[in-house]
């Protein structure tokens, strides 16, 4: 294919690719797909997407296509593969300024990433020039022009570092090692320049600074966390930490200076940016970070367990301020052997000396005080999602959630904090218990979720208060008055109570006990129940048959009420998800129990078939 004549063929042919009816764009997809082997294609899509005349639709469209014919055809011993002369034009042609002027913003991503791409591969043996082209373009004072070529350097440092073989290592480290500090510098700048120009109110000028300090900081995070062994020997990765932390505070300060909902968006995307590079230098090179230690943790409680953060933090800074402290309480690097005394690695001693003088009595009183009564609380959000979509509410948390969502990241937070501060931490939970007023007004919501989120930290902290808390008493004199109040807000006390006898069966709990525990959960697997506390209650029978203390002969009386509600709770929810849980308590009941269910299957049988036929789409269900 000679790019020369091809360009308004295959032009025609993207421009129909890009047609919203079949008829056009099936024929145009069938015919680019038999170009991509062709020699002279990808220059000849380079030549349309590098012209700002084309639609922008059609040029996005034949970058994708260049990108993915990178993936499929780059390599030389790929079938098909572009040949060397051709790829030499294209590194050489990829690398026109004007490239770096694309006005769109969609393009120019492709555009980066397909830059990328081809780096990975090839450079610095088959693209020396690459990497010193970017970063002469980045000394440009044209404000598009260089936001295009941090753009780009961004996406090759990233594609640049996910190379693990020690040879692609070493020469990223050796790149790293040679531009980090004039990127810190130029970093620094564009957030100086940020900062300036919220006085001066340019709002242009303020956008790009923002932007561009945004990029540099997303080159740096690379290059520290990958270029470099011991991050701690090079005076400007400890700079450049220093600086991050200091900049925290500032962005996190300056949310009053903004009214541009644009620049509180940036505001937050940097700040947050800043929290990841502190968490991942932390979980990568937890050594080199000891002397930081004590800085962050002053950082995360500042202004997320005082009021100074009161209307400045939001949930994304706080999930990723928590998942830091959690990182520094559980590391290995920042523990003794035995005692500090026996330790002789003087950076353990230094973490773990540092870690033991902020967290003192009154420091950890007052974070667990604050996540019980903070964050722990239900919000008005949460009781919406209950109302709106039961089903989701009980399925909402699972798998890594806790990196990204507020509540399971707490409940880490809060493990953590009672596994290596169990002295002190209990203590406080103890009085927490002891102060929950015995009966509530089912009218005081405030006072009703105050009361659950103490229950929350009891049942997470079960096996830790095994010798504090007497749990037997506290079933027969409190909770199981508290399943029967019927008011409609008491439905939040009745979900948390069930979850709550379901963390201690394990732990702390009679056998004696359990004929009344089997009465109170089939009376909330009841239809006249709230769902969501019918699924809980689901959820605790499972708990309390698969414990070891569980006896066949106590359960068999209530075995048929049992597998009747779990059936019908099984007919009256949607979701696959919540299908597969309920199967799985009546599987167990089944199991348990062996030939006395016998009596009661033939129902089960029968609706298996239907069930069957509705899950189509869930395969994981049929399974």
């Amino acid at each position: 294919m000679n790019p020369a004549d091809a360009v308004p063929l295959v032009l025609e042919t993207l421009t129909k690719a890009c047609s919203q009816e079949t008829a056009v764009l099936k024929p145009a997809e069938q015919q680019l797909q038999h170009w991509e082997t062709q020699q002279g294609f990808y220059s000849t899509l380079l030549t349309i997407f590098s012209n700002h005349n084309v639609a922008v639709n059609v040029r996005w469209l034949s970058v994708l296509y260049f990108k993915n014919g990178v993936d499929r055809y780059w390599r030389k011993n790929a079938p098909n593969a572009i040949c060397e002369e051709e790829k030499c034009t294209l590194r050489k042609s990829l690398l026109c300024p004007d490239n770096f002027r694309e006005p769109m913003t969609q393009v120019a991503t492709q555009l980066a990433v397909l830059v990328a791409k081809i780096a990975r591969l090839d450079c610095p043996r088959n693209w020396p020039d690459l990497v010193p082209t970017l970063l002469e373009g980045v000394k440009c004072q044209e404000e598009h022009f260089q936001q295009r070529i941090l753009l780009t350097l961004k996406h090759v440092t990233k594609a640049l570092a996910s190379k693990r073989l020690a040879p692609d290592r070493k020469l990223f480290e050796e790149l790293s090692a040679n531009i980090f500090n004039y990127l810190m510098n130029l970093w620094n700048s564009f957030t100086d320049s940020f900062f300036q120009s919220l006085d001066s109110r340019d709002l242009p000028l303020t956008l790009n600074t923002a932007e561009n300090s945004l990029l540099c900081l997303k080159i740096l995070r690379e290059m520290i966390v990958h270029g470099f062994k011991h991050p701690e020997r090079n005076t400007d990765c400890v700079l450049f930490i220093s600086l991050v932390l200091q900049r925290v505070e500032l962005f996190i300060e300056c949310k009053n200076k903004l009214t541009e909902p644009i620049l509180l968006e940036k505001r937050e995307k940097i700040s947050l940016l800043l929290t990841k590079v502190l968490y991942d230098m932390q979980e990568n090179h937890a050594d080199s970070y000891v002397q930081f230690i004590r800085k962050t943790l002053d950082m995360v409680v500042h202004y997320n367990f005082t009021t100074a953060g009161d209307g400045l933090i939001y949930e994304r800074f706080t999930v990723s301020s928590f998942n830091i402290m959690k990182n520094i309480i559980r590391s290995e690097n920042y523990k003794p052997a035995r005692s500090v005394d026996e330790t002789t690695d003087p950076l353990v001693i230094e973490a773990y000396k540092s870690k033991m003088a902020f967290f003192t009595r009154d420091t950890l009183t007052e974070i667990c005080r604050r996540l019980i009564s903070q964050y722990f609380l239900l919000t008005q959000q949460d009781l919406e999602l209950w109302d709106s979509g039961p089903e989701d509410f009980v399925n909402e948390d699972g798998g890594d959630s806790w990196k990204f969502s507020l509540r399971p990241c707490t409940e880490v937070l809060f493990l953590s904090l009672v596994k290596e501060f169990r002295e002190i931490i209990t203590p406080v939970l103890v009085t927490s218990i002891q102060e929950i007023p015995r009966n509530t007004n089912p009218d005081d919501l405030t006072s009703i979720l105050r009361k659950d989120s103490i229950y929350y930290a009891a049942g997470l902290a079960s096996f830790d208060l095994f010798d504090e808390v007497d749990f037997d008493q506290w079933f027969t004199e409190q909770l199981l008055d508290e399943l029967k109040v019927t008011h409609s807000n008491y439905r939040i006390i009745h979900r948390r109570v069930t979850w709550l006898i379901g963390q201690w069966i394990g732990v702390k709990f009679s056998p004696n006990q359990r004929p009344t525990l089997y009465q109170a959960l089939l009376a909330l697997l009841q239809s006249q129940q709230d769902l969501v506390v019918r699924l809980e209650a689901s959820s605790t029978l499972k708990s309390a048959i698969d414990d070891m203390e569980f006896s066949t002969e106590q359960f068999l009386p209530y075995l048929e009420t049992t597998y009747s509600l779990l059936y019908q709770l099984l007919k009256d929810v949607q979701e696959c998800e919540t299908k597969m849980h309920i199967l799985n308590v009546l599987s167990f009941v089944i199991e348990r129990v062996g030939c006395h269910i016998r009596p009661y299957v033939t129902s089960l049988v029968q609706y298996l078939p239907l069930l069957w036929d509705d899950s189509a789409d869930h395969k994981l269900l049929r399974v």
